[in-house]
């Protein structure tokens, strides 16, 4: 009955609730950007403010970078706590001209909001600040004790995360953490993701001679480091899609029968999936499934590459050194140092005479299984059955999340609840983005009843 009355709340406040979504989107708060500090400044403290006057003990903390917020309301002893994570920084709005509204003037149009951040992530963290206004509205008190970490350099890699997480240990305490910073499997699909692929991203430069040279003077003398490079590329990976790096499989837990036919009864729809990317073939490894492909097998990628000349016009030029960005998605067991290791001993191997070869780990993240017998996971699964009409399948994503690993290794928490109110076809990251209002309220609503049965 009281979670009844605590919906009628949010119905009644629904427009409200609106306006403080687009009054929050409005404000620039870009991380990457150093003459956005002050905006990502602003941000944290709109979010201050408003937990403050729900009656939150509110901390905005300095960081060498932007702020982070911590804020809590733990007045229910003997009840657990949940640590809400979110972010409050957003991605950098180019190319401008691809939006149809400016990304920082939000929009409602067809039942969605567009605005940088809409989705990703303030959208999201918001539906978590309103539940638990609406239930302090109607109840009084809180049905068990909640704690706020809301960050404002997650779209730069959470630098000064980990030292704050070490130091502030004992504030940070929860029996849970909750992260909706993802989305649905699809739209009106919800979703709880029990599974993130790893990353280890490294750059690699190869080096030739000691300065750039006439291709007409040294060309068939000199081995040219781009060759070199590009010859070195297209070895890593097989035809047949397979990464080719010896060792590479070595530590890669098969996926179970069980979860591959959880995989193949959800509802993919692959053609309008290439519809949406405008391709004409999903690629990778025709053992498995493209959703197997996506979320349990891991990958190699090219992601950038540079060397030479390629301005208007012509150069004819042998470069001195050329690089390459290479990422690699991983599953369970395998471990990011290791990988790196293999990767370059591999290039060594292959290398051809005449150049030498770099390989600098950029960043990386361990993959994370988490339990979905957790009585945690139950919870959230009845919560959203509650909020959406509907009961969540459960996913895996491709991705990562480097905070989940910090969360986990820095305050021991396994209970990590990743549910995502958005859609994967709200743009995060791109122009246009937008979230849902039907689903910012669906959202809201799930968090109500999630900290309710978390309470039990």
């Amino acid at each position: 009955m009281e979670l009844d009355y605590v919906f009628w709340e949010l119905e009644r406040s629904r427009q409200e609730r609106i306006s403080e979504l687009v009054e929050l989107l409005s404000i620039e708060s870009v991380s990457t950007a150093p003459e956005k500090r002050e905006e990502v400044r602003k941000a944290g403290l709109w979010l201050s403010e408003k937990l403050a006057r729900m009656g939150f003990e509110v901390g905005l903390l300095e960081t060498p970078g932007h702020p982070v917020l911590l804020a809590s309301h733990c007045k229910r002893k003997g009840k657990p706590t949940v640590l809400i994570y979110g972010h409050f920084d957003v991605q950098p709005t180019d190319p401008e001209e691809e939006w149809v509204s400016p990304p920082f003037v939000p929009q409602v149009r067809d039942g969605c909001v567009y605005a940088r951040g809409a989705s990703d992530d303030k959208g999201q963290l918001l539906t978590h600040v309103h539940a638990v206004e609406a239930i302090l509205k109607r109840s009084g008190e809180l049905p068990l004790n909640v704690k706020f970490l809301l960050e404002g350099e997650e779209e730069i890699g959470s630098p000064s995360l980990p030292t704050l997480l070490e130091e502030r240990k004992g504030d940070l305490a929860a029996d849970c953490v909750v992260i909706s910073d993802g989305c649905q499997f699809r739209s009106g699909i919800p979703a709880i993701t029990y599974g993130l692929r790893g990353l280890a991203y490294v750059e690699i430069e190869v080096e030739g001679p000691k300065l750039d040279l006439h291709s007409g003077s040294y060309g068939g003398l000199v081995e040219n480091p781009i060759n070199a490079l590009c010859s070195m590329l297209a070895r890593l990976k097989t035809p047949e899609g397979k990464v080719a790096i010896p060792g590479f499989y070595d530590d890669v837990i098969p996926l179970e029968p069980w979860e591959r036919q959880e995989i193949k009864e959800l509802p993919f729809d692959e053609e309008g999936v290439k519809e949406y990317l405008g391709v004409e073939w999903l690629v990778g490894e025709s053992e498995f499934t493209p959703l197997e492909r996506r979320w349990a097998r891991p990958t190699l990628d090219v992601n950038g590459i540079w060397g030479g000349f390629s301005g208007k016009g012509a150069k004819t030029v042998i470069p001195a050194r050329a690089g390459a960005k290479v990422s690699m998605r991983l599953v369970p067991r395998q471990v990011p140092s290791r990988v790196c290791a293999l990767l370059e001993a591999y290039l060594q191997e292959m290398k051809p005479r005449g150049v030498r070869i770099k390989v600098r780990a950029i960043n990386g993240a361990d993959p994370v299984i988490i339990d979905r017998k957790l009585p945690q996971i139950q919870a959230a699964f009845k919560a959203i059955e509650r909020g959406f009409g509907r009961p969540p399948v459960f996913i895996r994503e491709g991705g990562s999340i480097p905070v989940v690993n910090m969360l986990k290794n820095y305050l021991g928490i396994e209970a990590i609840l990743l549910l995502g109110w958005g859609s994967p076809e709200d743009g995060a990251h791109s122009p246009n983005e937008r979230f849902s209002l039907e689903d910012f309220h669906r959202g809201t609503k799930t968090s109500v009843a999630l900290l309710y049965e978390l309470a039990r």
